[in-house]
């Protein structure tokens, strides 16, 4: 028995089966929502200034957070009416910030999922349809880079992306004679260039595919665009003899930014009070127009979404203890750029983690799981590090093939006896007594509720006419044969209608609808 089909027998799951790259990504969304569910947040303060200077406004912050709600009040108290900062340090950078390089698959389906809420079988989905219409290239690629070859074309391209409607105004200003070429580099191509539109027209694409589209299009721009050139102002100043510190940034030349002019682009932040902060020298002095004590508390990473996630598979490998296996996994991580959404979508369709808004969770079927197989080697990350280390000697002629092949053995009898050596008691959601045969217990799981005498039969699959039917909805039907008004059904047409469900004489559920005679009444 494999790794794979014994991971089923611990599932309990003959359908849910979930393999080598799967079970590490379970572990990662798991260890994830434990954390963050188990965070234990500290209070803490902030103690802030508002120095005044011709006119304008500036907040400095205390260089220490405190950690105790006293130590915040005798500082506080040290602020006395009538006190002035003095400037102790005022810097000013520049920096330019270099434009993003091409899509590859993984980088477009964050992407896509941050700015239009698609999963990442959805982006892959819509891209292969794309390239199927010869409008983008191979979109199942894991390289950001291009050949020089492709970069002789890319002026061509580029203005044809520049008349599109969405581009023409930041067209109009970009010099296409002058092209930033970090993305070029013909060495870091693998099997497949990045992503970049063909210069074929699109015409009558949906709306998906006109946006998946656009971030590929767009992304071009911004790839052979200049760069962002920000200034960075660093004060800090003397206030009762304590320490404070006062950091804002501003965009100075757009560049690439200003390809979508997305407001995280243009570095406005709602919670920047210095996005306006007056400039001042050192040996200033400014008077104390405030002050205040804000309580804060720490927080907990944030729970996976699929972008992040996406992002984390990719990157995974860089805990690997071991240093070749680490550098032989740098650019690998879990799955590759062609398989991770298919590994979200075996996760989610299995029932082992489910989509909560843009956050994924895990179901206490995969916590579960998680916890027989955390501490096993099918969970074990590094183990792809080991084996892409392995392959590559065997690439370089100095493994034999049979020594991996040995220890690929080796390794699925270990992993398969840990992995049988475990019991995870799979708890139903809850159970009612059955009304068909009034002898067994009807059993509520995720997709079905059925009965445990199995001469009885009677099985109710949770999905009904595309509609997901709650575990209130099966008590009613278990409990008095029939539903209150559920809303939202949907017909073959597609059209949407109300009705309950009822059992009928055999115990099959039915519709019923309610009599529109009464309800005109009422």
């Amino acid at each position: 028995m494999n790794a794979s089909r014994a991971l089923a027998c611990v599932s309990g799951d003959s359908n849910s089966s979930i393999g080598r790259v799967q079970t590490p990504t379970l572990s990662m969304v798991c260890a994830r929502f434990r954390e963050n569910r188990d965070f234990v947040s500290v209070p803490y303060w902030q103690l802030h200034v508002t120095l005044s200077k011709d006119g304008r406004l500036c907040r400095f912050f205390h260089k220490e957070d405190f950690r105790e709600k006293t130590q915040a009040d005798a500082a506080f108290s040290r602020i006395v009416p009538g006190a002035t900062g003095r400037i102790t340090k005022a810097e000013c950078r520049r920096s330019d910030r270099q434009p993003p390089l091409l899509y590859d698959l993984t980088t477009l389906q964050k992407d896509c999922n941050v700015y239009h809420d698609m999963t990442a079988e959805k982006t892959l989905a819509v891209a292969q349809s794309l390239y199927e219409k010869k409008l983008i290239s191979y979109p199942r690629t894991g390289s950001r880079y291009i050949p020089q070859d492709v970069m002789r074309t890319m002026q061509e391209l580029l203005q044809k992306v520049c008349a599109m409607q969405e581009f023409h105004a930041y067209g109009a200003t970009f010099d296409l004679l002058v092209l930033n070429n970090p993305s070029v580099n013909d060495s870091k191509v693998t099997d497949h260039h990045a992503l970049i539109v063909t210069g074929v027209a699109p015409s009558g694409i949906s709306g998906d595919e006109r946006a998946v589209y656009l971030m590929i299009a767009g992304r071009m721009l911004e790839a052979f665009s200049p760069p962002c050139v920000t200034e960075t102002h660093l004060t800090e100043a003397e206030i009762c003899g304590m320490p404070f510190r006062s950091k804002s940034s501003s965009v100075v030349i757009p560049g690439w930014r200003a390809v979508f002019d997305r407001k995280e682009d243009r570095g406005e932040d709602e919670s920047d009070d210095n996005a306006a902060c007056p400039a001042f020298s050192v040996g200033d002095t400014a008077p104390v127009s405030g002050h205040g004590l804000a309580q804060r508390k720490t927080m907990p990473r944030p729970l996976y979404t699929e972008a992040t996630l996406l992002a984390a598979m990719e990157s995974c490998g860089k805990d690997i203890a071991d240093e070749k296996a680490r550098e032989a996994v740098r650019d690998i991580g879990i799955g590759t750029p062609a398989t991770r959404a298919a590994i979200i979508a075996t996760l989610v369709k299995r029932d082992y983690i489910r989509r909560a808004g843009k956050c994924i969770v895990p179901t206490d079927k995969g916590l579960a799981l998680y916890d027989a197989v955390k501490d096993m080697l099918v969970a074990d990350v590094g183990m792809t590090g080991s084996w892409e280390n392995t392959l590559l000697q065997i690439e370089r002629h100095t493994l034999e093939p049979s020594t991996f092949i040995n220890a690929i053995v080796g390794y699925t009898r270990k992993a398969t006896t840990e992995i049988l050596g475990i019991t995870v008691p799979v708890t139903p959601v809850h159970s009612r007594p059955c009304p068909k045969c009034g002898k067994g217990n009807v059993v509520i799981r995720a997709k079905t509720a059925r009965c445990d005498n199995t001469s009885c039969g009677l099985l109710v699959f949770r999905r009904f006419l595309n509609k997901e039917l709650t575990d209130s909805h099966i008590e009613q039907l278990l409990s008095s044969g029939r539903t209150k008004l559920i809303k939202g059904f949907k017909g073959k047409k597609g059209n949407s209608f109300d009705a309950m469900l009822v059992f009928d004489s055999g115990y099959n559920v039915t519709l019923a609808f309610p009599d529109r005679k009464s309800s005109r009444k009422r």
